[in-house]
């Protein structure tokens, strides 16, 4: 790990002393009343020297942030991943002949995939023009955000830029893959820039549901992009560093070409809570969690949420045990980091929790989604070696079911209430808060950045579409707003932005060690195999007579069960045997013609009997 050679642009915190918090609070209520001009003015308005970190004043009149010169080559901005869905988010930056990445995540295999591990980015594009690639800029260590660099560091070995606790999340990641070469890893504090060709990118605070999540200015002689990664504004986050607001008003001030901002909530309203509501709320349930064993389940990296069970914990006496392998290896890391701060004795080895009564243990583990491997989807179904549930246990699920997970988080509730525990989970107390902007806070982004061009990005259609017409409403014309998919390449210039045609880009299935592997004609088996089982035939046929010499063989799996059915299976080995006799008489000699007309034969067939169409595999052996 290397401290990589920055410049730097200004710290581009609040304190809390300095009446940061209040300016933030302010800037967002006089975006609300419609009078908002920008975050600079709000914090002169507050009391002056408090308005902008002096330092940046002074770059600022050096002219080191100066915007640069512009030129009429464009920009262009080719999303691979990220649009029009959640997750696998990846986008490509290219200008005068340099590229470089922003994030490479993956994504979660769905009902569609059946047996897949993940979903990665196509990195075709990216592996037809390594030579130009720079580096590749990390804005948080989310899965949807980090996930992919191990395989992308097998096509290309790039250099990786990110916060501390980013690049701590990425080495863990990098040591579960073996055989990969070795990652160059340079972490780049909030407020530093780091010049890589013809790009500068800054980074930038931003208050996230993870510590160190930061958003990007990046510039280049066509002007300068912001994109803010996933972010909210937290006026009273856990960790007391508001997001930079300032910096972004300054920006704005100064020009920015276009804006790419985070899309995930632009359906919901007003804005998003505090981390700070979830501590108070499991404040409330501890409480009345006496006299019984409390088990949390959230995300692994949602160290801000840990931290706070953890606090309540200790207040409460009680010790912490942590189960779930990405739990583990997370709060070790943060600890070791300084990101998590663990009072000295408070935690136990989760094989030792039997050693303590269950009103003195608290269990933070994974699960929150209903995943089946899960350490609370074991425990769930009486799974987990170490954790049992008892009648009585409160089990805080401290979580928002991801689209399409419902089912499967649903199916754990019922499993543990079954065994009498008591389930908390987000729609009924308020112990989880998302970590993206509500639409209050994606039009003050847009007011503070004042961006000449606008794409959504981050989420499904339907979130880039109402993301869009948020735009509209702060004032930007409909040709200044661009709605694109994963491949597209956007170019960007002072006189317009277009869709200039696009590059290959869709998704890469990971199963086991294969990657790429499994393509659309696998997962139809599949799922056919799924759906209906499958039904082997076996035939011996002498090659001189053509008599059957063994068999008919039929062997069902997944379609029926063979001793209930013997008549029906009967039937079968009587159909196989006319067509085969059949093919005899009509002197077909080409075998995979034989095959083709037995299953064929036999699909026709147990469709008529039973409605059912199972695969049918054929084995038709030639003796001697």
């Amino acid at each position: 790990m290397n401290e990589t050679q920055t410049k730097k642009t200004g710290k581009g915190r609040y304190k809390k002393q300095n009446g940061g918090v209040s300016i933030a609070k302010n800037a967002v209520n006089s975006l609300v009343n419609g009078s908002f001009k920008s975050a600079k003015s709000v914090a002169k308005k507050e009391g002056g020297k408090g308005a902008l970190p002096a330092k940046r004043k002074n770059y600022a009149k050096s002219g080191k942030t100066a915007a640069p010169q512009k030129n009429d080559k464009p920009i262009r901005i080719i999303p691979l991943g990220g649009l029009g869905e959640i997750g696998k988010n990846i986008t490509l930056y290219e200008f005068d002949g340099d590229m470089i990445i922003v994030d490479c995540g993956m994504s979660f295999p769905d009902e569609e995939t059946p047996g897949i591990d993940a979903v990665i980015p196509d990195f075709t594009y990216i592996i037809e023009n390594k030579d130009k690639i720079k580096g590749l800029f990390v804005t948080h260590g989310h899965e949807d955000h980090i996930g992919g660099i191990p395989y992308l560091l097998r096509e290309i070995n790039v250099p990786i830029y990110a916060t501390r606790l980013t690049v701590g999340l990425i080495e863990g990641k990098l040591a579960e893959h073996k055989a990969l070469p070795e990652a160059k890893l340079n972490v780049v504090k909030p407020g530093q820039t780091v010049k890589l060709g013809k790009f500068s990118v800054e980074f930038i605070h931003v208050n996230h549901s993870i510590p160190d999540a930061v958003g990007f200015a990046i510039t280049c002689s066509a002007g300068t992009v912001v994109q803010t990664g996933d972010f909210k504004i937290d006026t009273t986050p856990i960790d007391d560093k508001v997001i930079d607001i300032a910096r972004f008003a300054e920006l704005g001030k100064k020009g920015v070409l276009a804006l790419l901002s985070d899309s995930t909530n632009a359906e919901r309203p007003g804005y998003t809570p505090s981390e700070r509501i979830v501590g108070e709320s499991l404040a409330n349930l501890f409480r009345n969690a006496q006299g019984h064993r409390i088990i949390v389940a959230t995300f692994s990296s949602n160290i801000h949420r840990i931290q706070q069970i953890i606090d309540e914990a200790h207040k409460c006496k009680r010790k912490v045990a942590v189960s779930g392998r990405s739990m583990i290896n997370v709060v070790k890391m943060a600890a070791e980091l300084k990101y998590l701060k663990v009072p000295s004795g408070i935690l136990v080895d989760i094989e030792q929790i039997k050693n303590y009564a269950p009103e003195k243990l608290v269990v933070i583990t994974t699960g929150s989604q209903g995943e089946p491997l899960s350490a609370l989807h074991r425990m769930a179904f009486s799974d987990h070696r170490q954790v049992e549930i008892m009648p009585g246990d409160m089990i805080i699920i401290s979580a928002t079911p991801i689209p399409g997970n419902e089912i499967l988080v649903s199916r754990v509730v019922n499993e543990l209430m079954k065994r009498g525990a008591n389930v908390i989970y987000e729609k009924m107390y308020d112990v989880h808060v998302s970590g993206h902007a509500c639409q209050e806070e994606q039009k003050l982004m847009l007011s503070l950045v004042k961006p000449k061009y606008f794409i959504p990005v981050h989420g499904e259609q339907k979130h880039l579409y109402k993301h869009k017409t948020l735009a509209y409403t702060m004032g930007l014309k409909p040709d200044n707003v661009l709605v694109a998919a994963n491949g597209n390449v956007i170019e960007l210039s002072g006189s317009g932005i277009k869709n200039a045609g696009s590059v290959q880009a869709g998704r890469v299935l990971v199963d086991g060690l294969g990657v790429g592997d499994v393509g659309s004609i696998v997962l139809r088996d599949r799922k056919h195999l799924s759906d209906n089982g499958i039904i082997v035939v076996t035939a011996a046929i002498d090659s001189v007579t053509r008599e059957i010499v063994s068999g008919p063989d039929v062997v069902s799996r997944g379609f029926i069960y063979v001793k209930e059915s013997e008549e029906l299976m009967e039937e079968l080995r009587d159909v196989v045997r006319e067509v085969l006799e059949t093919c005899f008489e009509s002197r077909i000699r080409d075998w995979n013609s034989i095959k083709t007309r037995v299953k064929d034969g036999v699909a026709k067939f147990l469709y008529q009997k039973t409605h059912r169409s199972p695969m049918v595999l054929p084995i038709i052996l030639e003796i001697q």
